[in-house]
């Protein structure tokens, strides 16, 4: 492997900040921001809007979407153009 062209992977701390859970990982991401963490160390801090802690897929509460409504909200917007069936 040439030298010198690989990212820094370091430890990091990514917070949840919907749930304000938050995990310590490896990562090339960096941040001005500081967390100390259970073992004593000062890590770098990662504010992200969603993890596997709140995302509905991970978490099964998914968001049901009103399809009928929004098919009738384009046809009132639009209108309905009579084709063949």
């Amino acid at each position: 492997m040439k030298p010198g062209i690989h990212p820094d992977y370091h430890p990091v701390v990514f917070k949840d900040l919907s749930t304000g859970d938050a995990f310590l990982t490896r990562s090339t991401a960096t941040s001005e921001q500081t967390i100390e963490w259970t073992d004593g160390n000062t890590y770098p801090l990662v504010n992200v809007e969603i993890s596997s802690w709140s995302h509905p897929f991970w978490t099964g509460n998914q968001r049901i979407m009103d399809s009928a409504g929004q098919v009738e909200k384009f046809h009132r917007r639009y209108g309905r153009r009579g084709g063949s069936k």
